[in-house]
């Protein structure tokens, strides 16, 4: 069995006039070292299927599967603990906490677990140095560029070495030569942690580089050349 697996996921949210349709039937499996990217205009639900496949959202119907997992059958204490164990997130915004130095913001995973031990920040620290940060870990965010704080938010998304990476839309707020480049790592490290990436992107090039490509089209996850 693929180590993905999302069947006939739905989605829908009250509204004023009854639900509200976002997800209609999406289907998606994968295996760890693949990537996917998924296209789609803005309200197309990109967002959503992310928020589902990253357990914050339970979906409305449907099956979901991680490493054999059925997530949303957790215990809330469980599902939080099976979330910051396998599933790392890279947001369009970073989301650093800006009174955190860089090396902290990399540590941030384990604030629900206590005090981090001196090979928590050794591996933090590795990491830091593969993104190119390693001069930078005791900055705070504001003195960090836009390219700089995204290496950061990488180098924490890969810091418990997850089975799954979201990204959305990480190169949005990007110049194109500072989106090239966070893209290359991006892949890069992808590779090397042998993770399963997904990226939500309204970039073509970036979605170019990724081995599969598809389109949120009503709802339904549409393969696309």
């Amino acid at each position: 069995m693929p180590t993905l697996v999302a069947q006939s996921l739905t989605k829908s949210y009250p509204s004023a006039g009854g639900e509200l349709p976002v997800l209609a039937g999406v289907s998606l499996s994968l295996e760890r070292g693949e990537n996917a990217a998924v296209i789609g205009p803005s309200g197309s639900g990109k967002s959503t299927l992310l928020s589902i496949l990253g357990t914050l959202e339970s979906p409305t119907a449907g099956v979901y599967e991680l490493c054999g997992t059925a997530p949303f059958a957790l215990a809330e204490a469980e599902l939080a603990a099976f979330r910051s164990r396998h599933i790392g997130f890279i947001f369009q915004d970073h989301h650093l906490l800006p009174q955190c130095s860089v090396l902290e913001n990399v540590l941030a995973p384990l604030l629900a677990d206590g005090r981090a031990s001196s090979s928590d920040v050794g591996r933090a620290e590795f990491l830091l140095d593969r993104v190119g940060l390693a001069h930078r870990r005791d900055h705070r965010p504001a003195q960090l560029s836009g390219g700089e704080r995204q290496r950061a938010a990488i180098a924490r998304a890969l810091f418990r070495g997850p089975t799954l990476l979201l990204a959305d839309e990480p190169t949005g707020n990007l110049d194109r030569t500072t989106a090239a480049l966070i893209s290359d790592l991006m892949l890069e490290l992808q590779r090397e942690y042998n993770a399963i990436l997904i990226v939500v992107t309204h970039s073509q090039a970036l979605a170019e580089r990724l081995q599969r490509r598809f389109e949120l089209d009503g709802g339904r996850l549409v393969p696309r050349a």
